[in-house]
């Protein structure tokens, strides 16, 4: 007897891309933030297919190739892995059990989502793919007491010239995502700025034509996932 053969592709996706199209679990938040006083933080995700599907859920340090069973997390992710029927919705609940992050800034991870499809009979294709779509949001452990306001602190952002290229300087306790650089007509895709930490951009043409006092815009993510702009000068 010929057995069946089944392979599955885990197809990573980012919060910032839209995959509503190819994934049928919908996490409802494009990244999450959890503040040193809450019990804890919820996340909703809905499965928009006609099928059952089977979530396993987990949050991760960074390493993006790490096996679930072998992280270590300061969270309680409940429930670790779910059937959701058609249609229905099932929220996540994580809770900070305690740990040795920084006090003074805050602390990334990354909850993911991983959707396994049902196994489907097909008796004239045997040997199949199956891809097993997964989820991967930034997670924010923010501390108590950080001060300036979170608000301010992307557009407190400051540039500078650096070696040919515009350095993103961040001098507040919290990540900044951003998402484009504007100088003059040139434009330069960005990334997200560590506390207390900096960025090169590389701008397309080469060499950042610009000197000090010139105009600067910028678009970045703020808590609620929503795309903000900003402006200064180079400094």
């Amino acid at each position: 007897m010929c057995k069946h053969v089944v392979q599955y592709i885990i197809l990573l996706v980012g919060a910032c891309c839209s995959f509503n199209s190819i994934a049928n679990i919908v996490v409802n938040a494009t990244r999450v933030i959890y503040p040193q006083n809450e019990k804890e933080v919820t996340v909703k995700i809905t499965n928009n297919d006609r099928s059952p599907v089977l979530v396993q859920n987990w949050i991760d340090t960074g390493d993006v190739n790490a096996a679930p069973e072998t992280i270590r997390s300061p969270f309680m992710l409940t429930p670790p892995m779910n059937r959701i029927d058609p249609g229905k919705g099932q929220t996540l609940r994580i809770s900070y059990t305690g740990g040795n992050e920084p006090r003074d800034r805050e602390t990334l991870f990354f909850l993911n989502v991983l959707e396994i499809p049902p196994l489907k009979k097909d008796a004239t294709n045997p040997n199949r793919v199956q891809v097993a779509f997964r989820t991967r949001i930034k997670m924010f452990y923010r501390p108590d007491g950080l001060k300036p306001d979170a608000k301010t602190a992307a557009e407190s952002i400051k540039w500078v010239a650096h070696d040919g290229k515009l350095q993103a300087v961040n001098d507040s306790p919290y990540y900044v995502t951003l998402v484009q650089v504007r100088v003059h007509n040139d434009k330069a895709l960005a990334d997200m700025v560590a506390p207390h930490g900096t960025l090169d951009v590389s701008f397309k043409s080469g060499k950042v034509a610009a000197s000090p006092g010139a105009k600067i815009s910028y678009d970045y993510i703020n808590d609620w996932g929503a795309v903000k702009s900003a402006e200064t000068s180079l400094q």
